[in-house]
């Protein structure tokens, strides 16, 4: 048995080597791993030895032969291959083992230049990867050193790789090749090309959408349906998926997520983790029925709860501390789809103990930081049309308290001020249109998801009626625009004193003029947050 060893990553190869020659198998090398491999003391053969034709062109040249491709690709159960092996004095290959240079971490650095680039797409690698892949049946490929210990597992076994790893290592190859061609379609076809600044010091301008858009996504779980129960569904995470993002974490109890479930407690934990103080963020059907900060997490559950319990009951839960066993006696007196937090005390988790079907969540918050990798987000958004995809960069945007301009008469006040940035937060997650009443950091009423902002506002103030909330002293968000002074009017009505809004109607001196009328203070944010 004899297995080709070229690896850019070399964690873990002089340990897989040692193993492999240990069980007899013939080590062949190139370059720097074959090197390597020599210093440590195992006998290789250099892939020049092999084809008889040394590495050129700067190492750009070295597997691509017939004596590696054929070694590689030969049918060991077709006599003719084999009789072509022997006629030209080409030996099998068994096992494959090779990661590809690195282009994805090379792109990814600030001051990649052109040439890096261009430098770090392998060619010779996939080359082999895909033969042997295609080859399954006689050569096992490996390219992820993931992937060493079920290798060596088998061969210590056996002495030899099962058919069904064989195959599963064979997707994995072509799996890994799509990945890589997919990453390098999608930067070359974002770069600006501008011949006149040819240097090897060139770093191109980027378009934000590349001309070809790869999808890179790995099956995480089939779902047992989809949005409804004629629908068949799956959950999918990013290659590379930021940490602190829903799909990174992990379940600690309760029966399987559905997709409502999954997509649920995305728009929940997005919202929860957009605060800096506790906070408890409840959803139903998508949209944020319940949200509020605390002292800790057991006073926002209770403040979260109070805004609409009718709606809270079956929905989706999140914190953005510690749920301890105050928060969790509070929870678990409703009934609850899914909770989720960034940890659970043992009391807390004794409590849930037997709510067999209540699905807990354990999701590490972001590090925080400027990005939106950073911050647990995503950089891009999408949203499929009739045979097509529609790209935005996601809404990350962030509202500060310098952003805001007082467009009335009246002022608001330093409490009102911190209430519009907490209801501007929470309508950031409500589908359009969003009317979100707030005070005290406690949303009051919540209208969301209709055609026309008016009814958005009536329905806010009936639910607030409907849960005994005053709305009297309230601040209120709109996720965009006022068209007309109607929608100010209503929530007016209803009790509130200070009002956001984007701003850029063609009536906004209207609507201003219709607060100052009121005698109630307004503020632009210049920013809307349309989400349908």
């Amino acid at each position: 048995m004899r297995a080709l060893i070229s690896v850019s990553d070399k964690t873990g190869i002089v340990e897989l080597a040692q193993t492999l020659h240990g069980l007899g198998v013939a080590l062949i090398s190139t370059g720097g791993t074959a090197k390597l491999l020599a210093e440590q003391g195992l006998p290789v053969t250099e892939v020049a030895e092999v084809t008889a034709f040394p590495e050129m062109l700067d190492g750009r040249v070295k597997t691509l032969h017939p004596k590696v491709h054929g070694g590689l690709l030969a049918r060991r159960d077709v006599p003719e291959h084999m009789a072509a092996l022997k006629e030209h004095g080409i030996d099998t290959i068994d096992i494959l083992i090779v990661n590809l240079y690195p282009f994805e971490a090379t792109v990814a650095k600030p001051g990649c230049t052109l040439a890096d680039a261009i430098e770090n797409i392998d060619i010779g690698g996939p080359a082999m990867v895909r033969s042997a892949a295609k080859n399954w049946k006689d050569v096992g490929v490996v390219t992820d050193a993931g992937q060493y210990a079920a290798v060596i597992a088998e061969l210590k076994a056996s002495g030899k790789l099962s058919d069904k790893l064989r195959f599963a290592l064979s997707v994995a190859a072509f799996n890994r090749i799509a990945q890589y061609d997919g990453a390098i379609s999608d930067y070359l076809s974002s770069v600006t090309f501008e011949e006149e600044k040819l240097s090897e010091s060139y770093m191109p301008s980027r378009n934000l959408f590349p001309g070809q858009s790869n999808g890179q996504f790995i099956k995480v779980q089939d779902l047992r349906y989809g949005e409804n129960s004629h629908q068949q569904a799956a959950l999918y995470r990013d290659l590379y998926p930021a940490p602190g993002a829903l799909v990174t974490g992990v379940q600690l109890q309760g029966k399987e997520l559905s997709y409502n479930n999954i997509a649920d407690a995305d728009a929940a934990w997005e919202c929860v983790k957009s605060f800096e103080a506790p906070a408890c963020v409840i959803v139903k059907h998508a949209n944020p029925c319940g949200v509020a900060v605390g002292q800790d997490a057991h006073e926002a559950y209770a403040k979260a709860f109070q805004t609409d319990p009718t709606s809270a009951f079956g929905g989706i839960i999140a914190f953005n501390r510690t749920v301890d066993k105050a928060a969790a006696e509070a929870v678990v007196k409703q009934f609850v789809e899914v909770l989720m937090a960034p940890d659970f005390t043992a009391e807390a988790l004794e409590v849930f103990k037997p709510k067999v079907n209540v699905r807990l969540m354990k999701i590490a918050l972001p590090a925080g930081g400027a990005s939106a990798w950073d911050q647990g987000r995503n950089a891009m958004d999408a949203k499929r049309v009739g045979s097509g995809l529609l790209l935005q960069t996601a809404d990350n945007h962030e509202l500060a308290l310098a952003d805001l301009k007082v467009v009335t008469v009246k002022q608001p006040t330093p409490a009102e001020l911190q209430d519009l940035l907490f209801a501007w937060k929470v309508a950031k997650y409500v589908k359009s249109n969003a009317i979100v009443f707030c005070k005290n950091g406690m949303t009051m009423g919540v209208g969301a998801g209709q055609m026309s902002r008016l009814d958005s506002a009536r329905i806010a103030s009936i639910k607030a009626e409907a849960a005994k909330l005053s709305l009297q002293g309230t601040v209120v968000a709109s996720d965009a625009f006022f068209p007309f002074r109607d929608g100010l009017d209503v929530v007016v009505d209803a009790g509130a004193t200070c009002v956001a809004q984007p701003g850029g109607s063609m009536r906004d001196q209207e609507v201003i003029d219709a607060a100052n009328e009121r005698g109630v203070a307004m503020v632009f944010t210049g920013v809307r947050h349309f989400r349908h």
